[in-house]
């Protein structure tokens, strides 16, 4: 019998396979995840391209150098380091530095302070929540009319921001340090696109707004964005790093599941939390048997289980204790064809897999059941 106390040999994501869109610090996160237990796909979903060579930035950091702004907004760490080494390379470090040191220096979040003190700047303010609405809040009530705004713009042109300094009077210098483009290869991301379609993924994280967007935009072109808004609010847990990078899905009305704290870290701890809080456990022939994505516990032990196998299971599962015929579970394997002696195949196969052929019942000439434990047939009879 399965002993609660016992201490799993696995991580908490064993048997989930988890996407990831990341571009940047993706081999982090996928690190976190597979320490965790975790199979992962990744699928960067678009690359980063700087613009130390873009006559855009370079005319806007000759602007500021020129005509001191009366306010700078430093919105992501990686921005604003791209942006002084970019100016550096102009011959304009110095003097860019001198001007920032002079202005009202506004950060959105504690890793853009960190990279602003790193050049030896103090930062003026930044918001607890790293909301760039709280950003927005505090200019409009300090007044904007009349003052020189520089943003720098963290990949999109954050039109809503921009916009509504602008209608209040203000003089808004973009500054596009960076800008998020499609993948170069786009295989990876059609490739976790078709595992969410067929629930081949457990879950997706996003850690910026331009990935979540940009899935959704791939999925369109191809034609597949509802079957996508359908896995994602159903069966795909979608996880945000936090509430901006949730904005993309959230328009599609897709719930999304967010950590307190919007890092790495704190991500995939959650995670930890919600991917095994949605596995189904069920007692089964004196067995605790958890059904997760790609292979099953049974008491405790991890079993991997092949796609056909798992589907035969998951079949079985939504009505435990009850008779499933061939025919069902013939209609349950992805391209079996009309042959159930394909059902006769994976089932032995699966019954190998979960290392307890009793787990799975054979009623002769009716088809298969679960060996749902007498005391819980109550509980499952009306699943």
């Amino acid at each position: 019998m399965y002993d609660e106390q016992k201490r799993p040999e696995h991580g908490p994501l064993a048997g989930f396979t988890v996407g990831v869109t990341a571009a940047r610090r993706a081999d982090e996160l996928g690190a976190l995840l597979q320490r965790r237990g975790a199979t992962v796909v990744h699928a960067p979903a678009l690359r980063i391209v700087p613009l130390a060579d873009d006559g855009e930035l370079l005319t806007a950091t000759k602007e500021l150098v020129d005509n001191a702004p009366d306010v700078v907004v430093a919105t992501t760490a990686i921005g604003f380091r791209g942006w002084i080494e970019a100016a550096d390379g102009w011959g304009l470090g110095d003097e860019l530095l001198a001007r920032l040191r002079g202005v009202e220096l506004l950060a959105r979040g504690p890793k853009v302070k960190g990279a602003i003190r790193a050049q030896g700047l103090t930062e003026e303010w930044s918001p607890s929540s790293e909301s760039m609405a709280e950003v927005l809040d505090r200019l409009l009530d300090e007044g904007v009319d009349g003052r020189r705004i520089a943003v720098q713009l963290h990949g999109d042109p954050l039109p809503g921001f921009v916009e509504s300094l602008r209608a209040a009077g203000g003089e808004v210098v973009p500054v596009p340090v960076y800008r998020w483009m499609p993948p170069e290869d786009i295989g990876p991301v059609d490739r976790l696109l078709d595992a969410a379609l067929t629930r081949g993924v457990d879950a997706i994280t996003f850690t910026s707004a331009p990935a979540a967007a940009s899935l959704l935009t791939r999925a369109e072109d191809r034609g597949l964005l509802p079957e996508l808004l359908a896995a994602l609010r159903h069966d795909v847990l979608p996880a945000c790093v936090g509430p901006v990078t949730a904005l993309p899905l959230q328009a599609h009305e897709i719930d999304t599941v967010q950590p307190e704290r919007f890092r790495l870290g704190p991500l995939v701890q959650l995670l930890c939390q919600e991917l095994p809080g949605r596995a189904r456990a069920l007692p089964v022939a004196g067995y605790r048997m958890e059904i997760r994505g790609h292979a099953v516990l049974v008491d405790g032990s991890l079993r991997p289980v092949p796609p056909a196998g798992m589907s035969l299971l998951r079949t079985l599962a939504r009505r435990p204790g009850w008779v499933v015929a061939r025919s069902d579970l013939l209609r349950a394997l992805p391209g079996a064809g009309r042959d159930e002696h394909a059902v006769e195949t994976a089932m032995a196969r699966l019954r190998t897999a979960l290392g307890a052929p009793k787990l799975i019942q054979t009623v002769v000439k009716r088809g298969y059941r679960l060996a749902l434990d007498p005391a819980a047939d109550s509980k499952y009879a009306d699943d």
